[in-house]
């Protein structure tokens, strides 16, 4: 099915969830456009679709204004942009090791990137009166275990300027929506840096990395499994396309009921 039939696509990262979010769009009929800092990266997933590709950091608001703004006298408009830019942060030390600018690095980096690419895409969107504004977060948001503090919070204010900019958006009839998957099973293998996160867990198990992700226990996830690439990408797909017309200032949860678990003690996160 042809969901996004001539929609014009804008994919900031080229990453594992960048490139496989591009390459549902492509087949659903998107036009893509790729943007992030690694050009090699970008044109490994734009030979496989067709998409236009630009060599703009993400972090830098009017590289990011100037790209957007192109693209939109280009192609007519955009109609949907996701931001999945990722930083390799390693999960944190305890609370009490780590310095302000530890925690502060992610939660400044991520809200700085989505900040910038929503309010570049929003003005073109806003003045065609649609458009669809896709964040991505993590089971980090919520969970209550002590090893990503910084990491935890930057997932939890991205689902929160999600919801707040749906607000501010909705009168002009663009939609905000935040994806939040899991530990994405085959990342790794498409070069994400949470490869290095399953190592060390997999490690600090004494086992291997697939063995580790071959046994993921029942009471993990409500599914028994971790989503993957195509989980995101399809949801990507769907929230983006008019079938969702009705979605916004909401979180997807992508975690195969991972996100929480009831316990005597309450509500607890678990493997973030």
């Amino acid at each position: 099915m042809m969901m996004l039939k001539d929609k014009i696509v804008v994919i900031y990262g080229g990453g594992a969830v960048g490139g496989a979010v591009a390459r549902a769009s492509a087949q659903a009929g998107a036009r893509v456009h790729l943007a992030g800092r690694s050009r090699a990266r970008l044109e490994e997933v734009a030979s496989e679709i067709g998409a236009a590709v630009a060599v703009v950091d993400a972090l830098d608001e009017r590289a990011v204004a100037e790209h957007a703004d192109a693209v939109a006298a280009e192609a007519g408009g955009i109609d949907v942009a996701l931001n999945a830019v990722s930083f390799p942060f390693a999960h944190d030390a305890p609370f009490v090791e780590l310095t302000v600018e530890e925690v502060m690095r992610p939660v400044e980096a991520y809200l700085r990137t989505n900040l910038i690419t929503a309010k570049a895409v929003a003005q073109h969107m806003g003045a065609r009166g649609s458009g669809t504004i896709l964040t991505l977060s993590a089971g980090a948001a919520r969970a209550a275990n002590a090893g990503s503090l910084g990491y935890g919070t930057a997932c939890a204010a991205i689902e929160t300027l999600t919801q707040r900019l749906a607000v501010e958006l909705g009168p002009s009839g663009v939609r905000v929506v935040c994806l939040r998957p899991h530990l994405i099973a085959d990342a790794p293998a498409h070069g994400s840096y949470t490869g290095a996160l399953f190592e060390r867990r997999a490690a600090a198990a004494g086992v291997g990395v697939e063995q580790l992700l071959a046994n993921v226990p029942r009471n993990v996830t409500l599914l028994g499994r971790l989503p993957t690439l195509a989980d995101v990408a399809d949801a990507a797909v769907f929230t983006a396309s008019d079938h969702a017309g009705a979605i916004t200032g909401t979180v997807i949860d992508l975690t195969s009921g991972n996100a929480v678990r009831t316990t005597a003690g309450g509500l607890v996160g678990l493997l973030d």
